[in-house]
């Protein structure tokens, strides 16, 4: 585990030719605030990695570089060898990056089953939205996910009449869907139960191996039991990266939990 005295440049580890995700030199600055100040962030192929860090440490901020929904200030972006620094973010979401917010982003007035419908691959296009019709492997695929959520007998309800962890597993099985090459996660056990916080962690526990995930969270258990490589954030450079273990015990990420980290948002 290593971590980065003030005194340093944010690069903790060197670029791999393995990474799906890499982020260079990276800074995001607004109205003067420095957001995000990175040298060098990667993520393996098939890795599930946990970011953590007190509030204002630019996790989110992380995620919004990513998927396009924000722009960097100066450096480079680059996913699956195609560096999308500049491009919008609906050309980086076809590319294969999915997201998961922190709230549930779901369609309210449609049923379970058409929300897994519009989540079909290449089912955004207008003319499929209006005529296609899912094939029998793709009907399967829903359902397989669906059962996985304990959302098979809720396929005909709408997702208004959902609960808050039944919402969250919809979204994930969206994304799952969607079959992406990344998965953006933003705190999927906030609001949970423990039972539907243990079914979460499960869940992405299987994806992992199979899917590049980026977890965003604050539950120091559910990351327990994710069992994944951690990277920990604050003021938004990278401060160190380990297990959880390694992290926790840190001097330096113990400062900034216990009020180094400027309080100004995510």
């Amino acid at each position: 585990m290593t971590t980065i005295p003030d005194h340093q440049p944010t690069t903790l580890y060197s670029p791999s030719k393995m990474d799906l995700v890499q982020i260079q030199d990276v800074k995001v600055v607004f109205d003067g605030f420095k957001a995000l100040d990175i040298g060098y962030f990667g993520v393996d192929r098939n890795e599930l990695r946990v970011v953590i860090g007190p509030n204002g440490a630019g996790k989110t901020t992380l995620c919004d570089v990513i998927s396009g929904k924000t722009k960097v200030t100066s450096g480079t972006v680059v996913f699956d060898d195609v560096d999308i620094t500049h491009l919008r973010d609906t050309d980086i979401a076809a590319l294969g990056v999915g997201r998961k917010f922190q709230t549930p982003t779901v369609f309210d007035s449609l049923t379970v089953y058409e929300n897994m419908e519009l989540a079909l691959p290449r089912r955004w296009k207008v003319r499929q939205n209006m005529f296609g019709r899912e094939r029998a492997e793709q009907r399967d695929a829903i359902m397989t996910i669906l059962q996985r959520v304990h959302l098979e007998d809720a396929v005909r309800t709408e997702s208004r009449h959902l609960s808050h962890g039944q919402r969250q597993w919809l979204e994930i099985s969206m994304l799952m869907v969607a079959k992406p090459k990344l998965l953006l996660v933003d705190e999927p056990a906030a609001g949970l139960t423990d039972k539907e916080t243990a079914l979460t962690a499960e869940l992405l526990n299987e994806l992992k191996g199979n899917h590049t995930i980026i977890v965003i969270e604050h539950d120091m258990e559910f990351v327990r039991v994710l069992n994944s490589r951690v990277t920990v954030f604050c003021e938004g450079k990278v401060l160190a990266d380990g297990t959880l273990e390694q992290v926790q015990t840190d001097p330096e990420v113990m400062k900034a939990y216990l009020g180094r980290g400027k309080e100004r948002g995510k």
